[in-house]
């Protein structure tokens, strides 16, 4: 892939995401709750930041890390496993570190796992001494066998990793898992996860040197902002004084809440901020607890 854009001092952030693929979309979506917008290029490949200085690159998956390498973009929104095999890929070469995780982002869940046929009796990683192992991911399962100090022999196969065995091509697998369902297809059982995975938003492993340094800490601001919003809720409420401690406790996962005092009377109204699931059995057991008035409201936008 060739993009003619010129590295050195800019004044605007560029950000690569996947132009087609499972992150593309929610990729676009986190951003534009962000505030962003764009104009996108007739190639389909650019788009122009209308709302901030934040242009998107729209680029395979797995070029991603490379780019941010080479300075061809500044961030991107790419799968932890893509990331962290082209970085240990890079330190097996002796390559100096060139990105690292800035922000996970709640979206794109999986597991690089290893699966062995359904008829092993698994007993522990030692299992797979002397083994062959398919895989897309040979950095990381590299690197997982050194840790444990284990010598097998990995089988690098650019697709179709899970019936690797059933031909013969090697004894188990390292593969990307999401729901297992292809590995059950494929009578095998994942027994060993190497990395959980997700979106990542990735940059230098250095910092901006230029105006790029404050839109990057804007940006942050914002997914922050958003991130912790995502399945958060403003619960209000009224209690007698003398309840509240015992009502802060169901609240485990809220932040501190604000507190005051109703007509000068014994009563409290509160308002707090919860970061978990506010069910119908949470508000009836606050009920039971002294709360009252119980009001759950949406929280659109956040920021710290």
């Amino acid at each position: 892939m060739s993009i003619n854009l010129a590295n050195g001092v800019r004044d605007r952030l560029r950000i690569a995401i996947q132009k087609s693929g499972r992150l593309s979309e929610p990729a676009r979506a986190l951003l534009a709750s962000c505030g962003l917008s764009w104009r996108e290029s007739r190639d389909r490949l650019f788009c122009y930041g209308e709302t901030l200085p934040v242009d998107l690159l729209l680029v395979r998956d797995d070029d991603i890390p490379g780019l941010i390498a080479d300075g061809v973009c500044d961030l991107g929104m790419v799968g932890r496993n893509v990331l962290m095999e082209q970085a240990a890929d890079r330190e097996q070469r002796d390559i100096a570190p060139a990105y690292r995780e800035w922000r996970a982002l709640g979206f794109g869940g999986c597991r690089l796992d290893l699966a062995v046929p359904e008829s092993w009796d698994w007993t522990g990683a030692e299992q797979v001494a002397g083994k062959r192992i398919a895989t897309s991911y040979p950095g990381l399962l590299a690197q997982w066998l050194r840790s444990r100090a284990i010598e097998a022999d990995i089988v690098n196969l650019s697709g179709s990793v899970e019936i690797a065995p059933r031909l013969g091509q090697a004894d188990l697998i390292c593969d990307l898992v999401s729901s297992g369902a292809t590995l059950a297809a494929n009578q095998l059982k994942p027994v060993e996860t190497l990395l959980r995975s997700e979106a990542v938003l990735a940059g230098p492993a250095a910092a901006f040197g230029d105006v790029r340094a404050e839109l990057a800490e804007l940006l942050l601001r914002r997914l922050d902002g958003v991130l912790k919003i995502r399945d958060s809720k403003l619960l209000l409420f009224q209690a007698p004084r003398a309840a509240v401690p015992g009502l802060l406790e169901l609240l485990p996962d809220a932040e501190a809440p604000t507190v005051t005092s109703i007509d000068g009377s014994d009563r409290l109204a509160l308002q707090a901020l919860c970061h978990g699931a506010v069910t119908w059995q949470r508000l009836e057991d606050l009920k039971r607890a002294g709360a009252a008035a119980l009001m759950v409201l949406p929280v659109e936008r956040m920021l710290a």
